[in-house]
């Protein structure tokens, strides 16, 4: 039992600690992972990793390949043009009903969570190319909360999976972010549009939103250069 116990501890170790490396970009788009490699560099048993990346697998944030293990789930942007839009499509389905449903306690939450986000630092040390890990936690429990008066358990689901899709990408446009944009001005719109109950605008903002993070990316070389490392199996 206590094996089994210290296995499933190690596989939550290794699924976070990759979940964390690939959103990051530490582990580029296309590249192999080695689990001979991480098994020893952790510490961990093989099966560890295996459990691990088994679980990323069922997010599609890392592939299996035949015979080959399994590398980090690729970037386009065809890919990128598709999620954007659909997950636009969703976020704005949630956001009405959630808008329509929401509570009182809807609301506090909210302004709670937009009130976390504004207080944390983006980014650590002041270093714009580090994006902070307790903002992207809070920018989540954000844009969550934004949603979480919907009652329809399956539409939040299938817009949680969308968002996890999306975050690679929104964190590697980070640092190709000119100082025009406003980001925390965008949220403040957000929660004070839906907190008006005003769905049209907050629908309107949100389309804004997810599509300035899409742009940033689809002007820049780095799809281009994520596309490359694909296909050279790199």
């Amino acid at each position: 039992m206590n094996e089994v116990i210290e296995s499933t501890t190690q596989a939550d170790q290794v699924h976070s600690q990759l979940r964390s490396a690939i959103l990051s970009g530490a582990l580029a788009p296309g590249e192999r992972i080695r689990m001979n490699f991480i098994a020893s560099d952790k510490s961990v048993s093989l099966g560890a990793v295996r459990e691990a990346l088994s679980r990323l697998a069922a997010e599609e944030i890392v592939i299996a390949t035949a015979q080959r293990g399994y590398r980090v789930a690729s970037l386009s942007a065809e890919e990128l043009n598709d999620l954007t839009e659909t997950r636009i499509a969703l976020e704005q389905i949630c956001l009405r009903a959630s808008i329509a449903e929401g509570s009182v306690e809807w609301e506090a939450s909210l302004a709670a969570a937009l009130h976390r986000l504004l207080r944390m630092p983006e980014f650590e040390n002041g270093d714009c190319l580090q994006l902070s890990m307790a903002w992207s936690q809070a920018h989540d429990s954000f844009h969550t909360a934004l949603v979480s008066g919907a009652r329809s358990v399956w539409m939040n689901k299938f817009r949680s999976s969308l968002y996890r899709q999306a975050e690679r990408y929104r964190r590697l446009s980070v640092p190709l972010r000119t100082g025009d944009r406003d980001v925390a001005g965008e949220h403040r719109q957000l929660c004070e549009a839906a907190l008006a109950r005003d769905a049209e605008s907050a629908c309107a903002l949100m389309r804004t939103h997810l599509m300035r993070t899409s742009e940033i990316l689809l002007r820049s070389p780095l799809l281009m250069n994520a596309e490359r490392l694909e296909a050279t199996g790199a």
